[in-house]
């Protein structure tokens, strides 16, 4: 797809989730809207995958391992034809199936439950591994947060993962520099991470998360990688396209107000005129 495509269906993600979020009273916007630039990559131009076939057992695997940014996931997925967008107005509602983490059950296209910490790429390590087993070619994508990283399982999965040279997994990294507490270089220090990676034996590549050349390029380059999984660090903002969520840590995990919705909504949908014009 053409960056420009890329950018709108981007832009039109972001303003679902915030549109969800405000609807429950309830979420995490910030690194939801981070992390979206990627997740509309993958799921429009990388991965193999078919939303009239979501349980095709030749599709790519993705799991959102920072799994309270489900409404980002769910956004992607419901502009991807998994599901009506009209459905996302039932995030955390009793009354619906759209939960508040990514639910494999009840949710077309999510092929983990998530939320705990640490355990997504574990189970991304997991899915690549059966393949590798099972001799299948598919390729297991996931999306980890930097907060997140503080989980020692992580590591243990990043051992497990280079100790079987799982060169058909793809791990993106959200380097926003912010977690619930506040910045992650003051709750956890967790640089150099290019270094750490590195030395746990993934081959590292470093862009700009907003960036759609980027993004493709890290991809293509973790497809051509063998002998070791590829971890893509990926510099963004939290709250990316809403001017008083970027880079604040108080938008990691509230819902904004009527007002506070008007102004991200009347920003989202001008980048999106501007990006059909």
């Amino acid at each position: 797809m053409q960056n420009r495509e890329l950018q709108l269906l981007a832009a039109k993600a972001r303003l679902l989730a915030v549109d969800a979020v405000h609807e429950a009273k309830a979420g995490h916007p910030g690194g939801s809207l981070s992390c979206m630039d990627a997740l509309i990559y993958l799921y429009f131009e990388e991965m193999h995958i078919d939303p009239a076939n979501p349980h095709d057992p030749a599709r790519d695997r993705f799991v959102l391992s920072k799994g309270h940014c489900a409404p980002a996931l769910y956004s992607v997925l419901a502009l991807r034809g998994f599901f009506p967008p009209e459905e996302l107005k039932l995030l955390r509602s009793i009354k619906g199936h759209i939960s508040g983490h990514p639910d494999m059950v009840y949710i077309p296209g999510v092929d983990m439950s998530t939320g705990s910490l640490g355990q997504g790429i574990s189970c991304a390590v997991g899915m690549a591994l059966g393949a590798k087993h099972q001799g299948k070619d598919f390729r297991v994508y996931s999306i980890l947060g930097d907060g997140e990283i503080a989980e020692g399982q992580v590591w243990e999965a990043a051992m497990a993962a280079a100790k079987w040279k799982l060169d058909n997994l793809c791990a993106f990294l959200d380097v926003n520099g912010l977690q619930i507490d506040g910045a992650t270089k003051d709750v956890m220090p967790s640089e150099p991470l290019d270094r750490k990676f590195a030395a746990f034996n993934w081959h590292v590549i470093c862009v700009n998360g907003h960036d759609f050349d980027a993004l493709r390029a890290a991809a293509a380059e973790a497809r051509s990688t063998k002998g070791q999984p590829t971890m893509v660090l990926m510099k963004t903002t939290k709250g990316k396209g809403v001017s008083y969520m970027e880079n604040s840590v108080a938008w990691h995990g509230k819902a904004p107000n009527d007002e506070q919705f008007a102004v991200a909504r009347a920003e989202l949908e001008a980048a999106i005129r501007e990006l059909e014009d």
